[in-house]
């Protein structure tokens, strides 16, 4: 039988203004360990410190502009596009355009705080 998820869990952010997250499948609201969706919403101004997770992460940007960073440099997500990161790889996210982004994030295996492996800064 079909599982309906009601609501999201809210999921608390790490960055420098508020983020939204809200969690519909993953650790948190479904137990789910092998992919987490989550729905963002991001302020103009908002970056999140670097990371090197263990997980690969599909982005889709519904509205406005998500800037990925990685190693050699930085890619401009506008809405309707996607973006995908390899686990592994040095990334930072961020949305410094006004209005912020909302965006779609979907990680296999499901995020986690002890697998995101943030920079120390």
């Amino acid at each position: 039988m079909p599982t309906l998820i009601e609501k999201p869990t809210i999921i608390e952010a790490a960055g420098n203004k508020p983020k939204k997250i809200e969690e519909f499948a993953g650790r948190v609201n479904s137990n789910h360990t092998d992919v987490s969706i989550a729905r963002m919403t991001s302020p103009q101004g908002w970056v999140e410190p670097g990371q090197r997770p263990e997980f690969e992460e599909f982005t889709l940007v519904l509205e406005g502009v998500l800037t990925v960073e990685y190693e050699n440099g930085s890619i401009e997500v506008n809405a309707g596009q996607a973006i995908v990161t390899q686990a592994g790889e040095w990334v930072r996210y961020s949305t410094p355009n006004e209005n912020g982004a909302k965006y779609i994030a979907v990680c296999l295996p499901a995020f986690s705080p002890d697998t995101v492996n943030r920079d120390d800064n």
